[in-house]
């Protein structure tokens, strides 16, 4: 019966959300849970669109959850091109008027 009711939910998201999102179907777990996954497509500039995890809803005893996915990686990559640009910003600087204080000698 409950397994009938999220079908019938999944149908009804997929039908309003039109074609960027896909839902999977219901899996069931071995504890009573229940599994849905949820990607997205994501358009690439060359050939076909590849579906993104987003993140699982998942009902337990009645009660939904959702787990969104993280991706460390992508994470990872901003955190490095952030200090990149630190660095180079910083570089930029103490070469444009170094630290060091200007030493030279006028004749007067």
């Amino acid at each position: 019966m409950v397994i009938m009711e999220i079908r019938d939910a999944v149908e009804r998201l997929r039908a309003d959300s039109g074609t960027s999102m896909i839902f999977g179907e219901p899996h069931q777990t071995s504890d009573g849970s229940t599994i849905i996954t949820v990607s997205r497509l994501h358009r690439r500039w060359r050939g076909d669109p590849i579906p993104v995890p987003v993140g699982v809803f998942s009902i337990h005893e009645g009660e939904p959850s959702w787990s969104p996915a993280v991706d460390h990686t992508r994470a990872a990559l901003m955190g490095e091109f952030i200090g990149l640009a630190a660095a180079v910003i910083a570089t930029l600087a103490v070469l444009r008027r170094p630290p060091w204080p200007d030493v030279t000698i006028r004749k007067g």
